[in-house]
């Protein structure tokens, strides 16, 4: 999978902090209104989500997953925090590398979304958000986010509680869709990600709100702020080793690694 890497940089003046993209007046009016509105969306396509995930992933399923997980440090033993956990995509490859000495929780908004969780996997789950995890200081070895930094609503909040939840030295991994930089790469995941997915979503659940879930992402990742931000917010945090790998010129891996001494 041809792959290209945005190198750790030394830091810079922070940016004030922001939400991800502005509000999408077209779902919700204000941005008060964002929470409630993608913790509905999802409690209503959470039976199919998996399905969803099948038509637009593009073969960046299980192997792309734990493979990313493994690179940025995931390791035997590991306690391991899944923010966004979903139905459990990204929790079920970091069980799977944790093995029987680590420990995974699986973090969501969604009621709907941790209850089809709880079917398939023998983790912890919690609900619960980015900005506000109901979880001690420095207790995890390692965090994840798939697919749903979009979908906070303050990037310097959930970094600074990230940072917070982490041991130092601690490892963090965050999955995303980007905004492909050329004409043309932009305009094929708009045909594809905008159009296609949702056409398909249709046919297979003419009743169900899949359709929309897929046309809220594509809007999302075309309205989200670029990875530059996101790594200026990474450090602004305090992280450090803070880098952005990008797979077909549309798939993110962010990481970073709490300090040792902080």
């Amino acid at each position: 999978m041809p792959q290209t890497t945005i190198p750790p940089e030394a830091p810079s003046e922070a940016p004030p902090d922001l939400a991800p993209h502005a509000v999408l007046p077209q779902y919700y009016g204000m941005a008060e209104a964002r929470a409630g509105f993608v913790r509905r969306l999802f409690d209503d396509t959470a039976a199919h989500y998996d399905r969803i995930n099948r038509v637009f992933s593009l073969g960046t399923g299980a192997w792309y997953r734990r493979q990313a997980l493994r690179r940025a440090g995931l390791r035997p033993g590991d306690r391991v925090l899944d923010v966004a956990t979903g139905t459990g995509l990204v929790a079920r490859e970091a069980a799977r590398l944790a093995g029987a000495g680590g420990r995974v929780t699986g973090l969501d908004p969604s009621a709907g979304m941790l209850a089809a969780a709880r079917r398939e996997l023998p983790i912890g789950l919690v609900q619960g958000r980015a900005e506000a995890l109901p979880l001690a200081d420095a207790s995890a070895d390692f965090l994840s986010m798939g697919y749903a930094l979009r979908h906070v609503a303050d990037l310097g909040i959930a970094f600074a509680e990230y940072r917070r939840v982490l041991r130092p030295g601690g490892r963090l991994l965050l999955l995303e869709i980007g905004r492909p930089e050329g004409r043309l790469g932009r305009a094929l995941a708009r045909a594809y990600l905008g159009r296609v997915v949702p056409a398909l979503c249709r046919l297979t659940a003419p009743r169900g709100r899949d359709d929309l879930l897929m046309r809220y992402y594509w809007d999302t990742i075309e309205a989200c702020v670029p990875a530059e931000t996101i790594l200026a917010r990474l450090r602004a945090a305090g992280f450090e080793a803070v880098a952005c790998e990008t797979s077909l010129g549309l798939f993110k891996a962010y990481t970073a690694r709490r300090p040792e001494a902080g």
